[in-house]
């Protein structure tokens, strides 16, 4: 096996466990307020992931594959090693139900494995710069667009018998969709980005572009792991905050899909886990303050902080581990 066909592999197994990770971020909600089975739920975000790149265009594949990193002046086993990093801390965070930023993974090792291989020169600050605006605001602005849409779903429906939390329940149908076709955008780009970058490094690509068969595998092995579902993930999101209800679940949806979207558009690659995550906390806190337990923010937010040096220093190992071979 040549490196550029293990590093297909191995993006293509990152982009899985992505999908897998982060299912937790879309139907976390909609278990919790019981509005579909399980397994339905999964299914229909599964099939929304796999549309959501076909639809949206390829922003953020862009940043990831031109933006970053020179293709010219790296191999396909930065990017191997970038990526088996990603997956080796994917796998650890899963293991002990703590929801990580794949994107956070995947930004480390890219750093660390294009720093050793070839110097800071190597990647550009223009790009490195927007990816880390969209990956440490996006949580902040979730935070305030969760809290903002929840108070205004409050006063519009002020005067609202009980019947509307029938409205919320099954409405989560439908914003669960829209909250897929966003993390489906943004994410599997992600793994497109990483595979057109190694076909350029390699020069099987003149110059930047997405082929369907990558647009398909990416959003195929997403779908799947999404299928599949991460269910230590899945509780963590859906019950340690605070307890879930229908209204909850359908504020933190819209405020999610619309900046996840939002930055998928603009090119940001953001951190789906963060965004939800932090519209959750905005729409509890939109209820009362004290109702969110914020010790379990605190443990998730430190992994997202550990998250981009561990990831850097793990790629840096494994090229060096690499160069061996």
């Amino acid at each position: 096996m040549d490196w550029l066909t293990l590093l297909i592999v191995l993006a293509l197994v990152f982009g899985f466990l992505n999908g897998f990770h982060d299912s937790s971020n879309v139907v976390a909600t909609i278990i919790f307020s019981r509005v579909m089975n399980p397994r339905w739920v999964l299914l229909l975000t599964a099939l929304a992931e796999f549309a959501g790149p076909f639809l949206f265009g390829y922003a953020v594949a862009k940043t990831i594959g031109a933006d970053v990193i020179q293709a010219e002046a790296i191999r396909p086993q930065v990017l191997a090693a970038a990526l088996l990093a990603g997956i080796v801390w994917n796998v650890f965070t899963w293991y002990f139900g703590l929801p990580s930023s794949s994107s956070h993974a995947l930004v480390g090792g890219l750093i660390g494995a294009t720093l050793l291989a070839a110097g800071a020169s190597a990647i550009r600050g223009v790009g490195l710069i927007k990816i880390l605006v969209a990956l440490f605001l996006s949580p902040l602005v979730g935070l305030v667009v969760g809290f903002l849409i929840t108070r205004l779903v409050f006063y519009l429906a002020r005067n609202a018998t009980l019947r509307i939390n029938w409205f919320f329940k099954n409405a989560q149908i439908l914003t669960g969709v829209a909250l897929a076709l966003s993390h489906g955008t943004n994410d599997a780009q992600k793994t497109m980005g990483v595979i057109v970058l190694g076909l350029l490094a390699q020069g099987s690509l003149a110059r930047f572009e997405v082929p369907l068969w990558v647009v398909a595998a990416s959003a195929g092995v997403m779908a799947l792991g999404t299928s599949i579902g991460g269910w230590r993930l899945i509780r963590t999101l859906g019950r340690r905050f605070y307890k879930i209800r229908p209204v909850d679940g359908f504020c933190t949806q819209v405020a999610s899909a619309l900046v996840i979207l939002g930055a998928a558009l603009w090119g940001g690659p953001l951190s789906t886990t963060q965004v939800v995550s932090a519209t959750i906390l905005g729409v509890g806190s939109a209820h009362r303050v004290s109702k969110v337990r914020w010790n379990v923010a605190g443990q998730i937010a430190l992994a997202w902080v550990l998250t981009i040096p561990v990831t850097a220093l793990l790629a840096a190992v494994l090229y060096m581990a690499f160069g061996r071979i």
